[in-house]
């Protein structure tokens, strides 16, 4: 007994040790695989890094930069009203404008990505990222102009084309990469996409230092940045080819669909995919793009649907910016002088970014769901604790501490799992013929979220403090439950077998016949 007892155990450590080297083993062949890719076809990293500078970089830099010299912005306000009419105003009235503001970017992004489904299905991707550095340089220009011209109305208009910009790149720079991609890689060049989201609040950060460009002499060159980025990505942009998927399944263009994969891709084999897209272009009859409305009408596209509207909202609600807003208090708590927050807040930014680099190494051997559910459950889990803590604070004099670890900890779960997972999501689980409209849908809610959020958090933080942790909890526990038994397992899957997953995942389970029952016509008849 003794005997077979020892066996069964040595057989269970064998296996472990077999499946974790295993693991090991696809961690390694997979980041192998990706350094030989970039190796034989420079032009796949060269997509990556000037979609990104040009693309989500600009979105994560406009959404940080504002921080730092919004003092001297609302002083600007001031100044232009007693220059122009004479009047000082008031403290609210000043609010009020910076209110507008800040949000007027959501707008624009929300009103770009409205329209983005249509204007990446008729010009396509490339087409529309180059021609998409236009809003921004105009917004580059007269953010650099508006000190001089006495001017907050063009920071404003500035602003609103900082969001157009954001909202079409959010869309058109992951669909470009998804379909750049070879099919086993898409999952880590999805991530750059959430990576240069976190590059772009970082310089946004780090710039924003007084020592740098955000003093009062030098923050409209802070603002206007982003006139450098722009300008690289419109130089070098269109020396990369037409997304390969585009010039198949919309343009029926074959041959420049070949010529644009060997200039990717180099001289490797590319037939799978070429039969894969071939496969997708069959399903879709020459249909092309269908519409937001479509999207929602479909009956077989529903899950994948309800999966995207589950993922981003809570992407917005799941707290992160409640967190970050919290985190300056906790860091004053800790004993960190005045002064000092804006090195600590570069802290939140560089771990941030840190994360998402991680998740890019990790991604490729890690399924969605996995990350997704992960995600989730420890920011929940950090939740709890942080709210727990900070009640504390009063109480303890070292608990800060402990709030500052778990806030770098909840950044951690969001950038390592949710932001990078979630971003890509679209272009996954949906075939050529939906996925602009998935991502519109997807980009509106993210954009409306964040809207919402910026409105309405100051609100619930001045009425229930640092307890309004549990409303974003809520949304945390039951996103990371939704996605462990409603999302399916889609690592190394295209979009097609997604979709028969998502039908065997949610698809009642079929009756089988007794002996006594005949079925007509999907009726149950009875024999007597």
């Amino acid at each position: 007994m003794t005997g077979e007892v020892n066996d069964l155990a040595l057989r269970k450590h064998l296996t472990r040790t077999r499946d974790e080297s295993r693991d090991d083993s696809v961690k390694a062949s997979a980041m192998f695989r990706f350094v030989q890719v970039l190796l034989e076809c420079p032009l796949v990293f060269a997509a990556i890094f000037i979609c990104g500078i040009g693309g989500t970089f600009q979105y994560g830099f406009c959404v940080s930069s504002l921080t730092s010299p919004s003092a001297f912005i609302q002083e600007l306000v001031n100044i232009t009203s007693v220059h122009r009419y004479g009047v000082d105003l008031e403290q609210w009235q000043i609010s009020l404008i910076w209110s507008f503001t800040v949000s007027i970017f959501c707008v624009g992004g929300l009103l770009s990505a409205l329209l983005a489904n249509a204007l990446i299905s008729k010009y396509g991707r490339k087409k529309c990222l180059i021609l998409n550095n236009i809003p921004a340089l105009i917004g580059a220009v007269l953010m650099l102009s508006s000190k001089a011209a006495v001017s907050f109305e063009m920071i404003f208009v500035a602003r609103f084309l900082f969001g157009m910009n954001a909202g079409l790149s959010l869309i058109a720079h992951t669909i470009y990469l998804v379909e750049c991609a070879p099919k086993e890689l898409r999952g880590m060049v999805g991530c750059t996409v959430a990576s240069f989201v976190a590059l772009g609040k970082f310089c946004g950060q780090l710039l924003g230092i007084s020592e740098l460009l955000g003093s009062r002499e030098r923050w409209p060159w802070l603002l206007g940045f982003t006139v450098l980025t722009s300008l690289l990505q419109l130089l070098t942009l269109p020396l990369l080819p037409e997304s390969p998927g585009f010039l198949l399944l919309a343009r029926g263009d074959r041959e420049a669909c070949e010529r644009a994969l060997k200039r990717l891709w180099g001289d490797r084999d590319y037939s799978l995919e070429m039969e894969e897209m071939l496969k997708e272009k069959a399903v879709q009859q020459d249909v092309g793009s269908r519409t937001v409305l479509q999207l929602m009408r479909n009956r077989d596209m529903r899950w994948q649907l309800i999966s995207v509207l589950v993922t981003f909202t809570s992407l917005q609600l799941c707290g992160i910016n409640a967190v970050y807003f919290y985190s300056f208090e906790v860091f004053r708590q800790a004993g960190i002088h005045e002064e000092d927050l804006r090195y600590a807040a570069l802290g939140t930014g560089l771990c941030e970014l840190f994360s998402s680099v991680t998740l890019f190494f990790t991604v490729q051997s890690t399924d969605k769901k996995m990350l997704l559910f992960r995600g989730y459950m420890g920011m929940s889990v950090t939740l709890v604790l942080l709210t727990l803590s900070m009640y504390l604070q009063t109480f303890l004099k070292w608990m800060p501490y402990c709030s500052m670890v778990l806030i770098f900890a909840f950044i951690f779960f969001f950038a390592s799992g949710i932001s990078g997972a979630s971003t890509p999501l679209p272009g996954e689980l949906f075939t050529q013929e939906f996925r602009s409209a998935a991502f519109t849908v997807a980009t509106s809610i993210n954009w409306s979220g964040l809207f919402c959020v910026g409105m309405i958090f100051p609100i619930l933080a001045e009425q229930m403090d640092y307890f309004c942790f549990l409303i974003f909890l809520f949304f945390c526990a039951s996103t990371g439950l939704y996605v462990k038994f409603y999302l399916p397992d889609t690592k190394n899957l295209s979009p097609l077998e997604i979709a028969a997953e998502f039908k065997k995942l949610h698809s009642k389970p079929v009756k089988t016949l007794s002996k006594e029952q005949t079925c007509y016509n999907d009726k149950w008849e009875t024999k007597l």
